[in-house]
């Protein structure tokens, strides 16, 4: 099912023996579009510290009292790295972050998360053994660094089509089994003020971060006779379909490779002290 990140802040995140606070932003990555961490404001208890939890820890969330259960205690989140989150994280914080926890890395082999298709889907050994199958047979590949973004930063991005500006970036909207982002919702900038569309990742041609736009592969004319967007109706697989033949486009459950959702090109900016890459 569709989630919208807006909708996620401020949900619990509930370990095995309390409380830990409540998710104040996602870090997504780049180059496949997945939320890779909930960025999870501790509160009194951490003294305001934020930490970072993984989807792979997330255990049969419960959407109705808005809380996400993880399978972690809180004495492991006390005594998790410390990284700064007002600071660019790092591949090597990344990978620390993981050996602390026993987590897989998801950049290390040919699926979404890894191995596999879903947060946890294999265990740590299985994708560090991936990944050195991987880096003897394309160097190339172990060795790029994709960049995390904060969803809170992104929102509020203005999008351009291939003939001119459309609008921004309202929203965003994730799979909650795989935790892709599935699609931006872009507030239309004319006089149907209230009309929003969804455009996928997959349709990004660019991302200039340092000016904060985003280019797709669309028109302006197909974007404005696009279906729009209802977010009391649930996006279900015929809607999505309708999505796509609208723009010609094939469905990304269709393909059964590694979801590359990443823009052809991106222009890294500067870092910035809201920067995350």
């Amino acid at each position: 099912m569709m989630r919208n990140v807006k909708d996620l802040r401020g949900y619990a995140i509930r370990a095995t023996d309390g409380v830990i606070g409540t998710v104040d932003d996602f870090y997504f990555d780049d180059k496949d579009w997945g939320i890779r961490y909930l960025v999870v404001d501790t509160g009194k208890w951490l003294s305001g510290r934020k930490v970072l939890i993984s989807p792979m820890a997330i255990r049969s969330p419960d959407w109705m009292i808005q809380e996400l259960p993880v399978s972690l205690t809180k004495a492991q989140v006390k005594r998790s790295p410390n990284i700064d989150t007002r600071k660019p994280v790092s591949r090597q914080r990344e990978a620390e972050y993981a050996r602390y926890y026993g987590y897989p890395y998801y950049w290390g082999g040919a699926g979404f998360w890894g191995m596999g298709a879903y947060p946890g889907s294999f265990t740590a050994a299985d994708t560090i053994n991936e990944a050195l199958r991987t880096a003897t047979a394309h160097p190339s590949r172990a060795a790029d660094d994709c960049h995390l973004r904060s969803s809170n930063e992104v929102i509020g991005y203005q999008v351009h089509a291939t003939d001119g500006e459309i609008g921004h970036i309202d929203d965003l909207l994730i799979d909650d089994d795989t935790w892709a982002i599935r699609y931006l919702i872009v507030g239309m900038h004319h006089w149907r003020s209230s009309r929003r569309v969804l455009v996928a990742p997959r349709w990004i041609n660019d991302v200039i971060w340092s000016t904060a736009t985003v280019s797709v592969d669309l028109t302006r004319f197909a974007i404005d006779r696009a279906p729009a967007y209802d977010p009391e109706a649930q996006l279900d697989r015929q809607r999505e379909q309708a999505l796509h033949d609208h723009y010609d486009r094939p469905g990304y459950w269709t393909i059964h490779t590694r979801a590359r959702h990443a823009p052809r090109s991106l222009r890294h900016a500067v870092h910035t002290g809201r920067r995350r890459g």
